[in-house]
């Protein structure tokens, strides 16, 4: 199964300041290439247990003895950690990307390059699909996950034109829905919108944002003092909650402050934001968008 090189791969694992007897999480496994490199830097001691609810991601399983995959959410981090006795780590590094392979093959549904059926699923086991949202959801539902997900102003429009259209027959493949779409789609815009489109379908589909409020608000108590976060989002609802929460532990709002005016927050900001280079982006023109962001756990 063919992946690309991870974005940002050498500056994410630096980010995490790996010490070789250390225990260490790839919350977003796909093909690998992370933990692979956290692995070369790991010694016989260090550990690295690694996250991915697709079935398809498994065929790339590591053979190391230092190293276990769970076929699972990460928002389910704690409880199978300690699962394997593991209540401390000393780094998570998650990749919240949609992975190269699922974009690049065509049944998945996740890319706006090919014609298949609206799956757009991450854990094909999931009741919940492309399909349902497009056919099932109330007009209002739609336009909320139009409007939250993809930032579509003309969401309420959006939303009307697709409800309509589903009471002549179901909206069963990608090449419907964007006959369907394409009043909304002008020239040389098309790419750009019915890719926010799709994003928040996807979104809603996989639940990414509850589930990274969840991963997130799970790190503070498992990272040990010192310990490091290194995440990599692709979209500015991603980004916004991981720069929020590194800065204060909270998604919105500002942390609380004590008599003297003094507030406690859980980590602290290691470094800027660090964006691909402009050789990486020639390489990979999906790295474009990608935002990286460290943060180390205070004592």
């Amino acid at each position: 199964m063919s992946y690309h090189k991870p974005v940002l791969l050498e500056e994410s694992v630096d980010g995490l300041n790996i010490q070789p007897s250390g225990i260490y999480v790839d919350v977003t496994f796909g093909g690998g290439g992370h933990s692979r490199e956290i692995l070369s830097r790991l010694g016989p001691q260090g550990k690295l247990f690694a996250f991915d609810q697709d079935k398809d991601a498994l065929v790339n399983k590591i053979d190391d003895e230092r190293f276990t995959l769970i076929n699972e959410n990460f928002r389910f981090i704690k409880r199978f950690l300690r699962f394997y006795g593991v209540k401390k780590v000393d780094g998570i590094l998650g990749d919240f990307g949609v992975s190269s392979h699922q974009f690049d093959v065509a049944e998945r549904g996740f890319s706006t390059r090919f014609e298949s059926k609206l799956d757009m699923r991450m854990n094909q086991q999931s009741s919940l699909s492309a399909f349902e949202v497009v056919n099932n959801y109330e007009e209002k539902q739609l336009k909320a996950v139009l409007f939250n997900y993809g930032e579509l102003r003309n969401a309420p429009k959006i939303a009307r034109t697709i409800v309509t259209a589903r009471k002549e027959g179901e909206i069963a493949t990608s090449e419907r829905l964007k006959e369907i779409l394409q009043p909304f789609l002008p020239m040389g815009k098309e790419h750009k919108i019915l890719a926010q489109i799709y994003q928040a379908i996807r979104i809603e589909v996989n639940q990414e944002i509850e589930a990274l409020k969840e991963f997130l608000l799970q790190t503070e108590g498992l990272l040990k003092p010192g310990g490091r976060l290194s995440l990599i989002s692709y979209h500015s609802l991603e980004d916004r909650l991981v720069k929020r929460y590194i800065r204060s532990g909270l998604f919105e709002g500002e942390p609380e402050k004590d008599f003297y005016g003094n507030i406690s927050v859980p980590f602290q900001k290691v470094g800027k934001m660090i964006v691909p280079s402009s050789e990486e982006i020639k390489r990979n023109n999906r790295a474009r968008s990608a935002r990286l962001r460290i943060a180390e756990r205070l004592a």
